[in-house]
């Protein structure tokens, strides 16, 4: 039986989860969440590294974060546009038995894999909490809230999150992925110009706004509510 979980974090590729908010995961995790990743392709399709090195790199990421639970589906690079019924009750039979309180997506940016892929979970989300949805085994669940994280560019955040006190981990867990970001044989890619430095730059930037020394951006379709602002 599959365990629940209070937050499910989603990604197109192997690596997106990690770029756009590993220190809000480790923070949650810290905090004692427990927290699932959900990938929807293998990345079979990137310039370097094989699937099966993409695969271990992410177990290793998944475990220095301190996630509980990693799903992968086979569904296939560049092609998450052509949404299928089928692909798409995959993910709504997953929330349903994770019965997440929070889930999070990638926000559309250059790659379109991604912005297709957070369009697939906000739609699942969506059925997950149709009761008459059918989906065998597991019954209708209504998430919390769903957000949006960033993974290429910084578009103007709905909030941010303070990830100062495990940024270390998210470091580490970006080095993981040592066939995309530092291959020792391969092609120029932008992920081997100093990509990670790049995330770092930004998070420092997204950081200084806030006043604290790291933060991650999360974009939100609705206002977030504050419940008190005394507490910071």
């Amino acid at each position: 039986m599959t365990e629940t979980v209070d937050i499910l974090a989603c990604g197109a590729h192997p690596d997106d989860i990690e770029i756009g908010m590993g220190g809000t995961i480790a923070a949650y995790v810290a905090k004692g969440a427990r927290v699932a990743f959900l990938t929807l392709t293998k990345a079979e399709l990137s310039s370097n590294g094989t699937v099966a090195t993409r695969q271990e790199e992410a177990a290793r990421a998944a475990a220095i974060l301190g996630v509980h639970a990693r799903y992968q589906l086979d569904f296939p690079d560049r092609g998450l546009r052509d949404i299928k019924d089928a692909q798409l009750s995959q993910i709504v039979k997953l929330v349903r038995a994770l019965q997440p309180q929070l889930v999070f997506y990638p926000h559309h940016d250059r790659h379109p894999d991604h912005g297709h892929c957070g369009q697939m979970v906000k739609e699942a989300v969506f059925n997950a909490a149709i009761r008459r949805f059918a989906t065998e085994g597991v019954s209708a669940h209504r998430v919390k809230a769903s957000y949006a994280y960033f993974i290429n560019g910084i578009p103007a955040p709905s909030f941010l999150t303070d990830v100062s006190a495990v940024y270390e981990q998210k470091k580490q867990a970006l080095q993981a992925y040592e066939s995309q970001f530092t291959p020792a044989d391969g092609v120029s890619t932008p992920l081997t110009d100093a990509y990670i430095d790049t995330v770092i730059g930004r998070d420092r930037l997204l950081g200084k706004e806030a006043g604290v020394q790291f933060a991650e951006g999360f974009y939100s379709d609705r206002a977030p509510v504050v419940a008190n602002l005394l507490e910071g």
